[in-house]
């Protein structure tokens, strides 16, 4: 994206994987929720987990261990101009599906025109800055864009996934379905039992097993993904061996529930490993299309309710760091940074976007002294309450001129949210605000997210080292009223709309940080969020059959590097180990 690549045309692996890991072997993942589709690539259904990442192939692979290059797959060869007014891909002729089809200049016209027309908000929204697709010659495709300077397109042509043409229409895209499909990539789905599991077998006649980006990469013979309720199922089934690998993300259960025989003997091992991309934004989400959330006085006051400090000692052992950005544990963060004179070009339209504080660089969230009073943080927030029209009223906050109570509704997906929220729900209430906790199964979970029926969420947005496109998808003032996008918030700012068409533009490192920075802080300025919390490394826990490679990438671990010991694979067929 800036700059030059780490590696030459020559190369032969990724130096994070193992060239010569073993092939074989069944590993198992859990999932929570449950699934209706094996179609990943429209808005309707919830999909299983996998299909995009093992049957979808792109022109490009990711290079895990730089912020954003990529490298040949189903292209051979790409051109691109310096001004990034076009993108050609020459296709590798070896390419094909899993039938046996060769992939052609066909399919892959095909799959921008319907993914354009019928995919995701998102697709939609990226793959119509092209202006014109056009044949160039018997393996050549050229993309030409339109006048919006966006010098991120080539790479976000080079993700897009390639479909078989001769197998689809644009009809029968668009619909779920639990039939498998066919793609390119490294497996097929051999199983489906829907909403409970999916499996994956190897393909043995896959095409690009030994392209660079590949080599070392997709060891398991099989992949299988179960699918559980809620947390609690899921870690019992690691703790019995039915899953063999849990990412994890609960400060307590690391702390205390790690104490289980397989791990005292060694046969499940627990890694704290390194990761270099940014935290990402954590938060309570405030539906600012909802009237009560509309007013930005009355999400300063609940920001001011959370207490981090008492959530944080209470709950998670102290093992949070609390998130002040949106690109927190990077250089793309503004936190505790001056904007720059680049950042204040940019911001200078806009002067009443950016808070003082957080242009200057000294902006820090309240921090309560842990106790769980927070007596400073309700002062304040109630003031923040009365200057927005809201009175105590025997107990209880209601409108000044209506007498309505301040009530509202937050849904939660699983049971650790609702512990978050539950304690979250008894803070408001000492400032007589009745927040009503809501759990609700995955599919209405999705459902409700997807066309914004919700007050408040929790909700997690991941960042790259290198953000783009994505970010109109979620803060970009078309998403706010486009169902399907991430832009649950509502965001509608001129100020934020600028600072992403700048940092699209940007043609060097410098200009693109600062304009992320930028964009950081008309977002903090915005109070859209309840920031909360995120883990300084990866906490992993996986049986010990299992091994990854000695070096872990910028991106943290990457489970397709991974491969199953082959005595220990042995010893599990022949029923000795679990």
């Amino acid at each position: 994206m800036h700059g030059e690549p780490a590696r030459q045309k020559a190369f032969t692996s990724y130096p994070y994987v193992n060239p010569a890991a073993p092939k074989g072997g069944r590993a198992t993942f859990a999932v929570q929720g449950s699934f209706d589709s094996l179609n990943p690539l429209i808005v309707k259904g919830a999909p299983a987990d996998g299909v995009r990442e093992y049957l979808y192939e792109s022109l490009l692979a990711r290079a895990h261990d730089e912020p954003f290059t990529l490298y040949g797959l189903i292209a051979e060869a790409v051109e691109t101009p310096l001004d990034r007014s076009f993108v050609e891909f020459t296709l590798n002729p070896a390419a094909k599906f899993s039938d046996g089809t060769l992939i052609t200049v066909d399919d892959v016209i095909f799959s921008h025109a319907v993914l354009r027309d019928h995919g995701r908000p998102n697709h939609r929204s990226y793959y119509k800055k092209v202006a014109k697709v056009e044949q160039t010659g018997e393996r050549k495709v050229r993309f030409t864009f339109d006048a919006s300077g966006d010098r991120e397109m080539p790479l976000i042509l080079g993700l897009m996934p390639v479909l078989p043409k001769h197998l689809l229409t644009a009809e029968t895209f668009e619909k779920t379905t639990l039939t498998p499909p066919i793609g390119s990539g490294p497996y097929t789905i051999s199983k489906v039992e829907p909403g409970k599991s999916i499996t994956f077998k190897r393909n043995p006649n896959y095409w690009g097993g030994d392209l660079p980006v590949n080599r070392g990469l997709y060891n398991f013979d099989e992949i299988r993904y179960d699918y559980y309720r809620d947390a609690g199922s899921m870690f019992e089934a690691f703790k019995s061996g039915l899953v063999r690998l849990r990412n994890e993300d609960d400060p307590t259960r690391w702390t205390e529930g790690y104490n289980f025989p397989a791990l005292r003997d060694g046969r499940v091992v627990k890694e704290e490993l390194p990761v270099a991309t940014p935290a990402g934004m954590s938060a309570l989400v405030f539906n600012t299309r909802r009237p009560l959330f509309a007013d930005q006085r009355v999400r300063q006051a609940l920001i001011k309710l959370f207490d981090f400090e008492w959530v944080n000692r209470t709950l998670f052992h102290g093992q949070y760091a609390r998130t002040e950005s949106y690109f927190a544990r990077s250089d793309l963060s503004s936190h505790g940074r001056p904007a720059d004179a680049r950042e204040r070009a940019l911001l200078a339209p806009f002067t009443d976007a950016v808070e003082p504080e957080i242009m200057d660089g000294s902006f820090a969230f309240p921090v309560s002294d842990g106790t769980g009073e927070n007596r400073e943080g309700r002062r304040e927030a109630l003031a923040l309450l009365e200057q927005a029209g809201w009175e105590l009223k025997k107990g209880k906050l209601v409108n000044k001129e209506t007498g309505e109570p301040f009530a509202f509704e937050i849904i939660a997906a699983t049971r650790t949210q609702e512990r978050l929220l539950l304690t979250f729900a008894r803070a408001l209430k000492q400032v007589g605000i009745e927040a009503r906790i809501r759990q609700v199964d995955s599919a209405q979970y999705q459902r409700r997210k997807q066309t914004y029926d919700f007050d408040m969420i929790q909700y997690f947005w991941p960042v790259s080292l290198s953000p783009g496109n994505e970010q109109s998808f979620r803060w970009g003032s078309e998403a706010a009223v486009t169902e399907g996008s991430f832009n649950y918030a509502g965001v509608k700012s001129a100020g934020v709309d600028t600072m992403i068409e700048a940092m699209l533009k940007a043609e060097d490192r410098e200009s693109f940080v600062s304009a992320v920075r930028a964009l950081d802080r008309v977002l903090l300025s915005g109070d859209y969020v309840i920031p909360l919390f995120h883990l300084p490394r990866q906490w992993v826990a996986h049986w010990s059959d299992l091994r990854r490679p000695a070096d872990t990438p910028l991106y943290g671990y990457q489970i397709d590097t991974w491969w199953i010991a082959p005595a220990e694979a042995a010893e599990r067929r022949g029923g000795t180990k679990r």
